[in-house]
């Protein structure tokens, strides 16, 4: 009994997990400050409080360490959740609207030039990053279009790496050029999904056949008449 009347043995937590959370917090912020090559494992060691021995026993150099943190602030430490709301265009909805947690806004802007510049110098890295950062969406949105193909949702022949670039270069787009004014740009992940879905969907093209909707053909130009004098 007196064991759960003492509140300080429920806080008690793990000294590496507060060493690991240590070092993760004091690399975000040397590497928004300082940028990634200046920052090194040394001024880590001495700003987060933990001896390097201990840093290398979570982290074999500094890119893993730096690979961590960037996947810690853009909310990827974890599987993204699949989505099955038995709604293909709910379920892309969610999947393109996911964002990053709010609290690491800044510490993302701040070091996304630094990080840009270190993945071009170091390709190794650079490759690494884009793998983990862009496979989760992309396998996830995977995961919803083959189960809408199953389920006679959209069509047996659909190409999964056009369908891909079509949902995914919207968020790319809007990425690379609303990030100034996000307020005045609409939210393309729910317009896109609906657009996805108004052109790949069986049900839709069940329906404007049962409808007896025809699209025109194209209207045959005329050939110019041009005098041959």
């Amino acid at each position: 009994m007196a064991l759960l009347e003492d509140r300080n043995l429920t806080m008690v937590r793990p000294r590496s997990i507060e060493a690991h959370e240590k070092v993760l917090d004091a690399a975000l912020a040397l590497f928004g400050e300082r940028g990634i090559e200046a920052t090194s494992m040394d001024s880590i060691a001495q700003a987060s409080g933990v001896s390097k021995a201990t840093i290398y026993n979570h982290w074999a150099d500094k890119e893993a360490l730096l690979l961590e943190v960037m996947l810690m602030v853009n909310g990827l430490d974890r599987e993204p959740e699949d989505v099955d709301t038995g709604d293909l265009q709910r379920d892309l909805t969610i999947v393109l609207t996911r964002k990053p947690p709010d609290k690491f806004d800044a510490a993302r802007d701040r070091m996304m030039p630094s990080l840009i510049a270190y993945s071009a110098l170091h390709r190794e890295f650079g490759k690494a990053w884009r793998h983990r950062v862009m496979e989760p969406p992309r396998q996830c949105l995977k995961r919803v279009l083959r189960r809408g193909i199953a389920r006679g949702v959209l069509p047996q022949n659909l190409d999964l790496e056009a369908a891909m670039a079509l949902l995914l270069g919207p968020m790319l787009y809007a990425h690379v050029f609303n990030k100034e004014q996000p307020s005045n740009v609409p939210d393309l992940g729910p317009l896109t999904a609906q657009a996805f879905w108004r052109a790949h969907s069986q049900a839709r093209k069940q329906h404007i056949e049962k409808a007896g909707i025809k699209k025109e053909p194209p209207a045959k130009r005329k050939p110019s008449s041009k005098s041959n004098s």
